[in-house]
């Protein structure tokens, strides 16, 4: 144990510590400073950056025989608090900087101390300064941070003033459609926002700390689980394992279509008979500390039998693989498409027919802040689960019956979350903390480490498809034929819905009349297909956007022209058949079309021997809302000083549900001439607010976007009086009114058929991406210097927010198309070796184009926006490969080896 003295921000304080305790534990679990957050663990992602004695450093891997004494440490804490912003605060919040926040105040941190050595950094300074220290965003894209650190620095400078930065409100008091900052942004850049991790420090004296027993295997028979080693160890109050789960011990997966030869039961809580993928739960140690609880399940003895371990979807078809899940088949989904006429005599007559195969693979979610939760009982007996799902009421059902607790005994709250990018569609952790907190009656608390957030949450399941494309003379798209198959992992949860993707979105964007093909969801031992941005679109439109530029080669036209010449117009209809809702699409090529001509004269003249520029496009197209008829609901309540609460499961995992429903509903409260500080927001709680539906599939700004409409306008009609003034809260409560009402929505779409035939989306989102390359000719090495993005995603509620959800989709798909990957378990289990994109592997030089066309059935015209950004960018950048240098790379990530060997020799 030693003593220290230390400054921090400005004040004398006294530790006590180990000489191996982490810096940033003594900040957060000692000085109670939780602004300072722990992500990667491993000084890979500058969360935790502070300043110590002038110096910008990683507390998460400083330990505190490194802190000398009187060591001087600033923290977020010590930067500006939300009554005195610093100017960077200030400048985050105004630059959309803070989307989910928790990378937030280490980068303020690395930027104050940027701004301390350099007063006047250029852009370029900027992102050295960032890349050097190891300050990671998933969200942001980058370039608001870069805007941010340079408008401090003006302010700093004397140049601008803080009044000049502040939000001002409109003179006509509209919120809809501007930039105002989300209402957690103070305290997000702050500090001061808590996330599950800074919550569980408010637990109660007695909260166990859980440590997970997990597979090292990727398939194997259980033959024994030994716990009494474990339970002997110090401090452990309990081993839970599969016996001590009062339910069935499953978690369903919701068999979406009745030929789903699979049962949904198929996903243990913790496992009793089977290994199904590396990472699997096998048991719980609850114990006093989170270190006794860890050396207690390095005790657990685990007896396997070892089975072949199936680890792609093609080594799972194979005709002598066994079964994963003992009576259901490997490929137990089958799903069809079927439009127009059958398409051999197609292919037959047609004047050119181009083929390829594609792999899109299993990029990881990658967000900073790891999986999180806690449970306990509370008064009433019911038991109550925090953590970061976005989908609050559906995990409540999905988990129940497992659990063995009925769902009115049940809540579940979504903490301040840390980005999730869709993993969290998927209940993770939820079980295993209701299973803890059953088994103990006492509250307790998990929180992965980064290995586990790697090895142990779902990823993007990977496609591989075939894709054929036939095309008269004249560039006109005849028909297509596809195949592929979806490896999802051995759970089948939205498996099937994941595969009907392929159906709705290979070829999405163009008029093509005569469609064949088909699609399986396959079952294997690699991680667990979860939700991922876009959700079978990046995969989908990544085949059909690549073989559209290999089509064009061969007509000798260029790909832009022949995107022109198929796209939406009216009489097309979607892969599904449907009439799309808006035909923006010629118009967004005509936008784009001057400064893709310019781009290729440049790239073109700026090219050398040694290092080859190309210009790339895609298209992409994404539906905004869950399969047909989706509902959602959402609560609006007058208050008796006269403010209104709105009430919904509008789960935010950092794409801005806070300001989605309050520029929604102050839209819709217009007639009342309140300003957006009269409206109050309760989310995310089952215990006070309705199903307004998972989080997901750019549906809420949609769905819960018009329930929340709704139920504003619905609140107008009881408040209006016969001569169309409004009654105030005493007026209502003397007519006995109700001050509180329900929204309700259901979209108008229908569900697809077997043959991929319907309307299932009212509302989609279209984006047209341009990407600009520089390719190493010796190494492969490929370099995004430039991405354009032209959208529409409808009205736009916050620009602010759209902006930063596209500049941040932009980035993974980045990521997606040259580095990122979760194929090798243990190479890939860190952020660095997944290939996460830092700021020097993004651009500085990323434009918006925006096209709001009024959605007819988008609240106030909106559609939504979340996954447009990753529908398909990554197709621009390998195009633009092509374009550079002649390799065509089809299989994904584009790594320079891939690049190198597909290089004509």
């Amino acid at each position: 144990m030693i003593k220290r003295k230390l400054l921090v921000n400005g004040i004398e304080r006294t530790v006590f510590a180990e000489e191996s305790d982490l810096l940033s534990d003594v900040i957060r679990k000692s000085l109670h400073l939780t602004g300072t957050k722990v992500g990667c663990g491993q000084g890979q992602c500058g969360a935790c950056n502070i300043i110590m004695d002038g110096r910008l450093i990683r507390s998460c891997v400083t330990k505190m025989s490194r802190v000398p004494e009187g060591a001087a440490i600033t923290t977020i804490e010590g930067v500006g608090t939300p009554s005195d912003l610093h100017a960077l605060q200030l400048a985050w919040m105004i630059h959309g900087g803070a989307q989910c926040g928790f990378c937030t105040p280490g980068f303020i941190v690395s930027g104050k101390a940027l701004l301390d050595q350099n007063p006047d950094p250029s852009r370029e300074d900027i992102r050295d300064w960032f890349q050097r220290y190891r300050n990671a965003c998933r969200c942001t894209g980058y370039k608001q941070l870069v805007d941010s650190v340079r408008d401090a620095a003006k302010v700093l400078q004397g140049k601008i003033s803080m009044q000049d930065l502040v939000y001002k409100l409109p003179a006509d008091g509209k919120v809809f459609g501007g930039s105002m900052p989300r209402p957690s942004a103070v305290a997000k850049v702050t500090g001061t926002w808590d996330f599950g991790a800074d919550a569980a420090q408010r637990l109660p004296e007695g909260t166990l700390q859980l440590a997970l027993v997990q597979a090292e295997v990727s398939h194997a028979n259980i033959l024994s689980v030994d716990t009494s080693e474990a339970e002997k160890m110090p401090g452990v109050f309990k081993v839970v394992t599969a016996k001590d789960i009062k339910g069935k011990n499953r978690i369903t997966g919701l068999i979406t279509f009745p030929t789903n030869k699979g049962d949904g039961w198929d996903r243990p809580i913790l496992c009793d008979t089977k290994v199904f993928q590396f990472g699997d739960a096998i048991a719980i140690v609850c114990a006093d500390t989170e270190k006794n609880a860890k050396a207690a399940a390095a005790k657990v003895k685990v007896e396997l039998e070892e089975l072949p371990a199936y680890m792609s979807a093609p080594a799972a078809m194979e005709p002598d693989a066994i079964e994963i899940h003992p009576g259901t088949p490997n490929v137990y989904f089958i799903q069809k498409i079927a439009k127009g006429e059958d398409t051999k005599p197609v292919f037959d007559k047609a004047d050119v027919v181009a083929e390829g195969d594609y792999y899109v693979g299993r990029q990881p979610h990658m967000p900073i802040e790891p999986d999180v939760g806690f449970a306990y009982h509370n008064d009433e007996g019911k038991l109550v689960i925090h953590s970061k799902s976005i989908g609050l009421h559906l995990h409540l059902y999905m988990i129940a019956p497992g659990l063995g607790v009925e769902p009115e005994n049940l809540i579940l709250v979504q903490n301040n979350t840390g980005g999730t990018f869709g993993y969290k569609f998927s209940p993770t952790m939820e079980a295993l903390v209701g299973a803890a907190a059953m088994a103990t009656e006492r509250p307790v608390y998990l929180c992965y480490n980064y290995f586990q957030q790697q090895t142990y949450t779902g990823k993007r399941s990977p496609f591989f498809m075939n894709v054929r494309m036939a095309a008269s003379k004249d560039g006109a798209l005849l028909g297509m034929e596809t195949d592929w198959s979806v490896d999802h992992g051995p759970y089948s949860e939205f498996g099937d819905l994941l595969t009907l993707r392929g159906a709705q979105f290979i070829g999405a964007g163009y008029d093509i009349k005569n469609i064949r093909g088909e699609g399986r969801t396959v079952c294997t031992n690699h991680a667990w297909g979860s939700a991922f941005r876009g959700y079978g679109s990046p995969q989908a439109e990544f085949a059909s956007e690549v073989l559209m530029d290999e089509l064009a080669e061969k007509l000798n036209m260029d790909p832009l022209e022949l995107r022109y010449k198929n796209c939406y117009r009216e009489g097309a209809t979607t892969p599904t058949g449907q009439d799309p809702e808006v035909y923006s699409l010629p118009e967004m090529l005509d936008k784009l079309r001057p400064r893709y001509e310019e781009a290729k004269k440049r790239v073109a003249a700026e090219s050398t021997a040694e290092v080859k520029r190309g210009v790339g496009i895609s298209l992409g197209v994404y539906g905004a809302g869950l399969d047909g008829p989706d509902t959602s609901e959402a609560y609006a309540e007058l208050n008796a000083d006269g403010t209104v609460t709105i009430f919904n499961t509008w789960e935010d995992h950092g794409q801005g549900a806070d300001m989605g429903t309050l520029a929604t509903a102050h839209e819709a409260l217009r007639p009342l001439g309140i300003g957006p500080e009269k409206i109050r927001l309760v989310l995310n709680d089952t215990e006070f607010c309705p199903n307004s539906g998972p989080a997901g599939g750019s549906r809420s700004q949609v769905m819960t976007g018009q329930a929340t409409r709704i139920a504003c306008e619905e609140l107008l009609n009881a408040m209006r009086k016969p001569n169309g003034y409004f009654r105030s809260y005493d007026e209502m409560m003397a007519d006995k009114i109700p001050t509180k009402v329900v929204g309700k929505w259901t979209s108008p779409g229908t569900d697809c058929d077997e043959n991929g035939q319907g309307n299932p989306f009212s509302c989609y989102m279209y984006a047209l991406f341009q990407a600009e390359v520089a390719v190493e000719v010796a190494t492969g090495k490929t370099t995004v210097e430039k991405m354009i993005c032209v959208a529409d995603a409808g009205k736009i509620a916050n620009k602010l927010v759209v902006d930063g959800q596209i500049y941040g989709g932009l980035a993974q798909g980045i990521g997606l198309a040259l580095t990122e990957d979760f194929e090798d378990i243990k190479k890939h289990s860190t952020l660095a070796g997944a290939g996460f994109p830092y700021i020097k592997q993004i651009p500085d030089d990323m434009e918006i184009i925006y096209v709001e066309t009024p959605r007819p059935d988008g609240p106030f015209g909106a559609s939504g926006s979340g996954e447009l950004p990753l529908t398909c960018p990554h197709a621009a950048v390998i195009n633009a490969i092509y374009n550079a240098c002649g390799a065509r790379v089809r299989h994904l990530p584009a790594l320079p080896e891939k690049v190198l060997a597909a290089m004509p020799k």
